[in-house]
């Protein structure tokens, strides 16, 4: 089984994935391919997205049963612990959050419980 996901992709590479997989919903195409044909369609992927993202799952004979890439601008990050393969995500800093925290000192290290630092 093979799972893909895109998101702010161009239609004509929405095009070329409902060639080769099913669209049940907008953007996630599913199907069963063989390896050769999973990883060109990851090459068109990543080839064709632009300023989009992606996600490619697919299923494998390892301890969670699946393996999974990505491609792209994503807050989810794919990280490996204890052989295993998850997913990371990063903090959603905008524009007010990053003068807020940089304001309250939290980029530099401190926490909002931390107590405050004396001198002397």
């Amino acid at each position: 089984m093979l799972v893909i996901v895109v998101e702010n992709v161009p239609l004509r590479l929405r095009g070329r994935l409902a060639v080769w997989l099913i669209e049940i919903r907008a953007g996630v195409y599913v199907g069963r391919v063989s390896r050769k044909v999973r990883d060109m369609l990851w090459d068109t992927v990543t080839k064709g997205a632009d300023s989009g993202n992606a996600v490619m799952a697919w299923s494998i004979n390892n301890e969670s049963g699946f393996d999974f890439v990505t491609w792209g601008p994503n807050r989810r990050e794919p990280v490996e612990a204890f052989g295993l393969k998850l997913v990371s995500f990063l903090p959603d800093v905008g524009k007010d959050e990053a003068e807020d925290t940089e304001e309250n000192g939290l980029l530099n290290g401190a926490q909002d419980n931390a107590p405050p630092e004396y001198g002397g």
